[in-house]
């Protein structure tokens, strides 16, 4: 038996362990340099403020020129082309875009109209056309399919910025500096095996880290079977390895194997194989928004909204209007990502956070027969944190405070609400909190005492995925000296 598990264990490795040293290294890369993506947080600053006079049509005459009879999923308010846009996104994922002064439908953004995007994104920087792109090392996103192809714009700033920028509504959608894309082909690049992408990227990635968890468990038990715990080899070594690669290959595995062994097994976790971890709860969306986005439910003209928040003190740089319980809500949001929400009533003036009573009923709504208990979080938890920017989920809005609400429902569901403006941050039941431990604690160390010391996190990650360098190096050396042996 003991030999079956060497030979497994042997040809496992001559094929995995390069790809396992190339994961290594593009994940210590992914510490510092993450995927490019456009943060909440940049889009706002690089927009204009909305302007104080004759904007904008009323919804009325937007949903009226949009030329669809469904009702819009989501509706905002912002800038594209040096413009104010409405952006109409629908349960297809298609999209609708509108000048906000004339209510003309947008069909296609040309060259022109991309340029002047990229000068509303820095009007101090020269940009140069690149072209339409699909997709390329950059834009792999699912996120981005509503809006190819892509204009790719470069601009002359100081981080050598691409943008990207939709040919549907003129917005920017992604900017990758120049950093960025030079560290990702050794990070990202590589840690996603994007030279393989395609039909079948999804079951290569999950089956090779399948093989390598195997390999990896076979290589733990295959290393303590040949430690010697009662009394030591000839040479007063415990190992039978006097020295060189085999040596490095079976300490480095008995130090930082545990540790291989998670990481590989929740990047195997982090592709949702075989929809293990898919959520089964049956809560819905449209039940806690309580109706659709209609003119009817958004009263209140748009000219009107606009100075109300400026009296309160808030400069729009864009709207986004909502359901919330059957009551249609207003956020509007700042360079600084500040916001104030209203109700799209005659009389409502603009609010730090919508009424708890609002929220409650929206969430009542979800499941009338359902008890629940609702929380607010000030702090950051293990279910709820934020991530640095550079992180996969660094893009991802993290506000405080935020609600929480568990329901006693058989999936278990939790959700995340934002107060400020009613949004469904998250839904989480015991699968995606499950997923939770497996992939987010294992693979990234997402422990809350770790992301509030950064440093520390970062020391302990680099060490361990040096140990795993070793394990990995010196199984590519033994692996092709074996094959040479063969050949």
């Amino acid at each position: 038996m003991k030999r079956y598990l060497y030979l497994w264990h042997r040809w496992l490795g001559i094929g995995l362990c390069l790809l396992m040293a190339l994961w290594f290294v593009s994940g210590m890369v992914m510490l510092y340099v993450g995927y490019p993506k456009l943060t909440p947080g940049e889009h706002l600053a690089h927009l204009p403020e909305l302007p104080e006079r004759d904007c904008c049509i009323d919804l009325a005459q937007v949903f009226a020129a949009s030329g669809r009879d469904e009702a819009p999923q989501s509706l905002r308010l912002s800038s594209s082309e040096g413009r104010p846009r409405y952006l109409l996104g629908y349960a297809d994922g298609s999209g609708v875009t509108l000048d906000a002064l004339d209510g003309r439908r947008i069909e296609r953004v040309d060259e022109a109209g991309a340029l002047a995007s990229a000068r509303q994104f820095d009007a101090g920087a020269r940009a140069h056309y690149l072209g339409l792109v699909d997709e390329d090392a950059w834009t792999h996103s699912r996120a981005l399919d509503a809006d190819r192809p892509l204009h790719k714009v470069q601009l002359d700033d100081a981080e050598g910025r691409l943008l990207y920028i939709s040919s549907h509504s003129g917005a920017v959608v992604r900017d990758a500096t120049r950093n960025e894309r030079v560290w990702n082909w050794l990070g990202a690049w590589l840690h996603w095996l994007y030279p393989l992408r395609g039909p079948w990227w999804s079951n290569l990635v999950i089956y090779s880290a399948l093989a390598a968890t195997a390999m990896a468990l076979l290589g733990q038990v295959v290393g303590v079977l040949r430690w010697r715990f009662s009394r030591p080899y000839r040479s007063g070594s415990r190992s039978p390895y006097r020295g060189g690669f085999a040596r490095w290959h079976h300490i480095g595995g008995l130090l930082f194997g545990g540790v291989v062994i998670a990481w590989i097994f929740s990047g195997l976790m982090s592709m949702r194989p075989w929809h293990l971890l898919d959520s089964r709860s049956t809560l819905t969306i449209a039940s806690y928004q309580g109706g659709s986005l209609r003119a009817e439910a958004l009263a209140l003209p748009v000219q009107e909204a606009l100075a109300r928040f400026r009296q309160a003190g808030l400069h729009p740089r864009e709207l986004e209007w909502r359901m919330v319980g059957g009551e249609g809500v207003l956020q509007a949001l700042d360079g600084n990502g500040d916001s104030r929400v209203l109700s799209v009533s005659e009389t409502a003036e603009p609010l730090q956070r919508l009424p708890e009573s609002t929220l409650r009923r929206a969430v009542q709504a979800m499941a009338p027969n359902t008890a629940f208990d609702l929380d607010e979080l000030r702090a950051y938890d293990f279910y709820y944190f934020a991530r640095a920017e550079q992180s996969m989920n660094g893009g991802l809005q993290r506000p405080l405070p935020v609600l929480r609400v568990r329901f006693e429902d058989a999936a278990g569901s939790w959700l995340h609400i934002d107060p400020r403006s009613g949004a469904l941050l998250e839904q989480l039941d015991e699968r995606r909190r499950l997923a939770r431990w497996l992939f987010n604690l294992l693979h990234s160390w997402d422990w809350q005492p770790l992301l509030e010391r950064p440093l520390l996190r970062e020391v302990l990650m680099l060490a361990f995925s040096l140990g795993g360098l070793v394990i990995s190096v010196s199984g590519v050396v033994l692996g092709w000296r074996r094959l040479r042996r063969w050949g």
